[in-house]
């Protein structure tokens, strides 16, 4: 039954948190660095890895919440009974794409696992960058996303449209792109070498003496403007040149049949882009070990990180253009007919406010921006809150960095994992399970960090026990919620999102993602961060608002669920609409 199917669910979660947070403490122990003021690492027995089957993506099934309508992609058990054996070479060969799809997707994936190398290094540095910085914390960055990121996006939508109508596709790709490049090296080389100067400290000391407590956040940006800049940048990095760019021109140029084949090789890639990149963030926090005196092992961890990006941009931009000369000109990679086609069709514009009205006349639309709003909201409360407790237990930058590149390595193998698991979960449960697995996973390991957070000195035998403080208990509990939250979004919400879009007629299909994309992945991210700003000006601090959260969080999760239930039943009544 459904509830004995949850229950396994809610067991399989809770030791697969316990075998994540294990292999933190391992992470952790072996690469030298101790939280403030602790010694002690966390011991706990090793769980063995499960076995798991060559990965087939789950976009190729015709999903069905009972598994009953047939899949031309999956053989009934009959068919393969009736179907000649094949030899291990044969099936090897079989799995091989044809020369004109490996001309490709090989360019391809090495754009996509170059933009997810950059964006891991990215994502780490600008949370060092901002929650370490003088007078600052992990309270910023609600207000970051909300009163510099937001008005950003917004921004550049604006900006994106006009270089679309004056631009052709590939020109506006260089012309989004090689600006990153050119801020991130300028950062790196100019920027932060000059911030005593940059940075108006004394200015800000002088305002913060007139205004309450509450407000040391904002005037944190204020203080700290080319940190929130960069965070900025380095936001931007990934909903610019990874959702929308490289989604955009690989929609392009592969066919739906591929890339119901392939897109979701293009994750199991880019998971490895995290494996790398984290490791690369470790060994440079690990070089200032061999520094001679005064220099600075920030600045120079800075400049390697940068000098990496920059490098992987390079890749990138290399890439992209030996596509537009040698695979956007073949006949056999691109179909010119409907590249010509497709130009002379006019493009779908909908301002902010036309995406908010087709998003409320449409349930199912807006079923579909409850689950993106819901998954930015949640996985900000709990983020933000871990944050706060990661900077308590590593106040140094390059110890910080080190354990936000084991984290992402982490991320990386544990969402290959995870991946692989996701075809059985849709093929066995179907989509409505499948949409239901992350908002569970958020629920259950958002509410253990929350009850780690709270509950402190109850915990703190089972910490001593364990050979750690509560404080470092919470820090790899948060870790592992984020972790087991982002690999079921990669594996799960993701295919889940993007699949509801197949049934709709091509007008919704685009109308809609375009009302998703441009109201609902913004107020998602700044939904959580408004609500956490609203209780820091209440109470006072992040940390006291930690029950609040722990509530807000439980409502939100409700009306998530209450959305998959819903979409639920209107896309299997799409297909089956489709299918006849």
């Amino acid at each position: 039954s459904i509830h004995n199917i949850s229950i396994k669910l809610v067991v399989k979660m809770g030791k697969f948190t316990v075998a994540i947070v294990c292999l933190l403490a391992a992470l952790q122990a072996s690469s030298g660095f101790s939280p403030a003021g602790r010694v002690g690492t966390l011991v706990a027995p090793t769980s063995s890895a499960s076995n798991t089957k060559a990965f087939r993506s789950p976009f190729a099934n015709s999903i069905d919440n009972k598994c009953s309508t047939s899949s031309s992609l999956y053989m009934s058990e009959g068919d393969a009974a009736a179907a000649p054996k094949q030899s291990f070479m044969q099936k090897m060969k079989a799995k091989i794409p044809p020369a004109n799809e490996r001309k490709k997707l090989i360019p391809l994936a090495s754009m996509f696992f170059f933009i997810l190398f950059n964006y891991t290094i990215l994502r780490d540095t600008k949370d060092v960058l901002m929650v370490t910085a003088k007078g600052s914390g992990a309270e910023v960055i609600p207000f970051i996303k909300t009163y510099v990121n937001l008005p950003a996006a917004i921004g550049f939508t604006a900006l994106y449209s006009k270089l679309c109508d004056r631009m052709e596709q590939k020109d506006v790709f260089y012309a989004c792109t090689i600006p990153f490049l050119f801020f991130f090296a300028a950062f790196a080389f100019i920027i932060f070498p000059n911030v005593g100067m940059l940075h108006p400290h004394a200015f800000v000391d002088k305002i913060a003496l007139a205004l309450p407590e509450g407000f040391g956040a904002p005037l944190a940006i204020v203080r700290n403007w080319s940190y929130a800049v960069f965070y900025v940048m380095a936001e931007m990095w990934g909903s610019v040149v990874a959702s929308l760019l490289f989604w955009s021109f690989a929609n392009e140029v592969t066919t739906v049949d591929e890339a119901k084949k392939y897109y979701p090789l293009f994750g199991l890639g880019a998971n490895v882009a995290l494996i790398f990149s984290g490791q690369y963030v470790r060994f440079v926090s690990g070089m200032r070990a061999n520094l001679p005196p005064g220099v600075d092992p920030w600045g120079m961890s800075l400049k390697y990180l940068m000098g990496a990006v920059v490098a992987s941009g390079g890749c990138l931009v290399s890439i992209f253009s030996y596509m537009q000369r040698n695979v956007m000109t073949d006949p056999n990679c691109v179909d010119q007919e409907k590249q010509a086609e497709r130009k002379k069709k006019k493009k779908v514009k909908m301002s902010l406010k036309d995406s908010a009205k087709f998003l409320v006349s449409s349930p199912y639309i807006r079923n579909l921006a409850t689950l993106v709003i819901s998954y930015g909201m949640c996985i900000n409360l709990v983020e933000v809150s871990w944050k706060s407790k990661l900077k308590a237990a590593y106040p140094d930058p390059n110890a910080y960095s080190a354990f936000m590149g084991n984290f992402s390595s982490a991320t990386g193998s544990v969402t290959l994992v995870m991946m692989l698991l996701g075809r059985k979960i849709f093929q066995k449960y179907g989509w409505g399970f499948a949409a239901k697995v992350t908002p569970a996973m958020i629920g259950i390991t958002g509410m253990a960090f929350y009850a780690l957070t709270l509950f402190a000195p109850f915990f703190a035998p089972i910490a001593a026990s364990l050979g750690t403080t509560p404080l470092m208990l919470a820090v790899l509990v948060g870790a592992a919620q984020n972790i087991l939250s982002k690999s079921a979004k990669y594996s799960l919400f993701d295919p889940c999102k993007e699949m509801a879009y197949i049934p709709l007629d091509q007008d919704s299909k685009t109308k809609g993602k375009a009302a998703v994309d441009v109201v609902g992945n913004p107020l998602g991210k700044s939904g959580g961060a408004l609500i956490q700003q609203i209780l820091i000006f209440g109470v006072g601090s992040l940390a006291a608002a930690t029950p609040w959260l722990a509530g807000i969080l439980a409502v939100l999760l409700v009306f998530w669920f209450k959305a998959v239930n819903s979409l639920s039943v209107q896309f299997d009544e799409a297909m089956a609409t489709e299918e006849s």
